[in-house]
């Protein structure tokens, strides 16, 4: 069964999309947990970074650039926080790799 990424890929689950192009979509998370809180996915099926190879490398470099790009579209001049969760002990719900931009707050170190 596809994850709920891969059917936002597909467009089958609407979605507030803030970024599309060939190899990844933005969106605005649907559970934020900071006022700013949008997903940055590969259109390629990655379980999680770990599944990630050697040929994943301007994949996952093109996906930090959108990363950054994103968070300047949204105004994050203050700051922004990226998180990559991997496995479940990491804390990844979906298996599908994605990048977490937060931002539009102070946010605390150590995170939980």
């Amino acid at each position: 069964m596809p994850t709920i990424f891969k059917r936002i890929i597909d467009k089958e689950i609407p979605a507030q999309i803030v970024h599309e192009d060939e190899l990844c979509v933005a969106f605005h998370d649907v559970a934020p947990q900071a006022p700013t809180h949008v997903l940055v996915i590969p259109k390629k099926e990655l379980v999680n970074l770990a599944a990630a190879s050697g040929e994943d490398q301007a994949l996952l470099g093109h996906m930090l650039l959108i990363a950054k790009n994103v968070a300047e579209q949204l105004g994050l001049t203050n700051g922004y926080r990226t998180v990559i969760n991997c496995g479940r002990d990491g804390g990844q719900s979906v298996d599908h790799l994605h990048i977490h931009i937060l931002g539009g707050r102070a946010l605390h170190w150590p995170p939980g």
